[in-house]
């Protein structure tokens, strides 16, 4: 099954680039973009050797909603031979990432270039 672009919304923009799905959330991610963004999350990694990126750099607000995203994504993606790469860059959502752990589970690139290089089996930046 081959994942068609979504419509464009508020929060969501999706694209293909380089044989990845990426991802880009945009503005404030609560509970009502989240809502939102879960069913092309869910069409995005259906696929077991799906390649995913999901590209925070244009989130002004990112709250536990989001997390639950990443959470979401990375587990439906774990067990696959696919990939899943993060992008971002903000210090507080940064901060958020590390304190609850999700760095050590989907360590965060700094930009979408750095995160498109990465072969499939390179878990995050050093």
């Amino acid at each position: 099954m081959r994942y068609e672009p979504a419509p464009p919304t508020r929060h969501l923009r999706v694209r293909q680039d380089r044989g990845h799905t990426v991802l880009e959330l945009r503005g404030e991610i609560d509970v009502a973009a989240a809502a939102e963004i879960v069913p092309h999350l869910d069409m995005a990694t259906a696929e077991p050797e799906a390649r995913i990126v999901i590209d925070l750099s244009r989130v002004e607000f990112f709250d536990c909603s989001g997390l639950r995203l990443l959470y979401r994504a990375r587990n439906r993606t774990a067990d696959g031979p696919g990939s899943l790469h993060l992008v971002c860059a903000h210090p507080l959502t940064l901060r958020m990432l590390r304190i609850t752990g999700l760095s050590r589970l989907l360590p965060p690139w700094p930009t979408l270039e750095a995160a498109l290089r990465q072969p499939e089996s390179a878990p995050g930046p050093p």
